[in-house]
C-alpha cells in the first residue's frame, strides 16, 4: 500500500541503519510491516519507533497478550481501525478466543479472561487523566514500563498511521471476507507472535540518550527506558531541522493544555494554539497541531500548504512525528504518574 502524501520514490536509498532495522522487523514480524515502513525517510525515526515498540510490547516478561489487548485497546479509542485491524491478527494469533472484537466493540465485559479483560479496561482509560483505572493499574511496578510503553508508544502509532495509511491492512474492511482475511492473516503471524524474544536486542541500533523526565516511567526497565530515551531524542532531533522554536513552544503549549478530549471540528483552538504563527511557521504548526491532537482532521489540503514550502518526504515525516509523540508524551504522563495534580 502506497503511502499517503509521500512521493513514489519515498522508500529509495535506504541506509544501513534503515536495513539493520528492517531487517530485525521482518525477522520478528515475518513482514517488513507499513507503520514501520512509513519511517523510511528519516532512517532514525525508523529505528526509534522499532525500538520502543519492540521493548515494550514483543519483548519482556509481560504475556504478549496482554500487551496486544493494550494496543488494541488503545487503537479503538483513538479511532484507528488500521491498528485496531493489525492487532486483531496479533491477538488471534496468540489465541483462538476472540477478545479483539469484544474490545472492538467496547464490551470488554464479554472478555473472558479476566487479565484480557483487566489490561483491556485500564487502556481504554489511558485518555481519561486522574480516573479510577489509571489510579489502580492491574500490573506491578516491575510489570509497568512495559504495559506503559506500549501504551504510550499505540498513541504515537495511532496518528502517524491514521494521516498517512488506509482503513485497514486487510484486503476486505468489513463482512465474513474480512474474518476470513483475520484468521488467514494470523496464521501467517503466528508462525513469529509466539517466539520468544530476547530483551534488548535492538538496543545497538540508535546511540544511548538521556531518559527526559516525562518518560520516568520506564525507568523499571532499562531495555524500555533505553529504547524510549533513544526514539525521544530522535523525535527531538527531526522536529528540531524543521520545526522552528516558536512553533514547537506553542504546539507544546497547546498539548500540555490538553485533557485526552477530542478538541472538536472547531478552528478556534488551533488559532489559539498557533497565534503568533504565520506563514510557512503557521502551516507547519497547524499540521504538527493536528497531528497532535485530531490527526482525523490532516486532509490534502493541510499536507500540501506545508510541501509547498518543503516539498521532500522526510520533512513531512518529522513534523507529523514530532506532533504525534508530543501528544503520546503528554498522555504518558498522566498514565505513568509523572505528573502532578498541579499539573493538570
Amino acid at each position: 500500500m502506497p503511502v499517503k502524501y509521500f512521493d513514489s520514490g519515498f522508500a529509495a536509498g535506504s541506509s544501513d541503519l534503515a536495513n539493520r532495522t528492517l531487517g530485525q522487523i521482518e525477522r520478528e514480524f515475518g513482514a517488513r510491516v507499513e507503520p514501520f515502513t512509513l519511517h523510511l525517510p528519516v532512517p532514525e525515526l525508523l529505528a526509534g519507533a522499532w525500538m520502543a515498540c519492540r521493548e515494550s510490547l514483543l519483548a519482556g516478561a509481560v504475556r504478549r497478550e496482554l500487551k496486544e489487548a493494550v494496543a488494541t485497546t488503545v487503537s479503538a479509542i483513538n479511532r484507528c481501525p488500521y491498528c485496531v485491524d493489525a492487532h486483531t491478527v496479533m491477538m488471534l494469533s496468540l489465541s483462538r478466543n476472540d477478545h479483539a472484537a469484544a474490545i472492538a466493540a467496547g464490551t470488554y465485559d464479554a472478555i473472558t479472561d479476566p487479565s484480557v479483560r483487566n489490561a483491556a479496561v485500564w487502556a481504554s482509560a489511558t485518555l481519561s487523566p486522574g480516573s479510577g483505572e489509571l489510579r489502580s493499574p492491574p500490573f506491578s511496578p516491575d510489570e509497568a514500563p512495559e504495559f506503559i510503553g506500549t501504551a504510550v508508544f499505540f498513541h504515537y502509532i495511532n496518528r502517524m498511521v491514521t494521516v498517512l495509511l488506509g482503513a485497514s491492512p486487510l484486503p476486505f474492511t468489513k463482512g465474513p471476507l474480512k474474518a476470513i482475511a483475520q484468521r488467514a492473516a494470523s496464521l501467517f503471524f503466528g508462525r513469529t507472535t509466539g517466539m520468544s524474544k530476547r530483551p534488548c536486542a535492538s538496543l545497538d541500533l540508535l546511540p544511548e540518550a538521556r531518559l527526559p523526565d516525562d518518560l520516568g516511567w520506564s525507568a523499571g526497565s532499562p531495555c524500555v527506558a533505553t529504547a524510549y530515551a533513544a526514539f525521544s531524542h530522535a523525535v527531538d532531533e527531526a522536529g528540531e531541522k524543521v520545526l522552528s522554536g516558536t512553533v514547537r513552544a506553542s504546539v507544546s503549549r497547546a498539548v500540555d493544555a490538553w485533557d485526552g478530549s477530542d478538541p472538536g471540528t472547531g478552528g478556534d483552538w488551533i488559532a489559539e494554539g498557533l497565534d503568533g504563527c504565520s506563514g510557512l511557521e503557521r502551516a507547519a504548526g497547524e499540521l504538527a497541531l493536528l497531528a497532535a491532537l485530531a490527526p482525523y482532521r490532516v486532509t490534502g489540503d493541510t499536507v500540501h500548504a506545508f510541501l509547498n514550502n518543503r516539498p521532500d518526504n522526510a520533512a513531512l515525516l518529522a513534523v507529523l512525528a514530532w506532533g504525534s509523540f508530543t501528544a503520546a508524551r503528554r498522555a504518558g504522563r498522566w498514565i505513568g504518574g509523572t505528573e502532578s495534580d498541579r499539573d493538570r
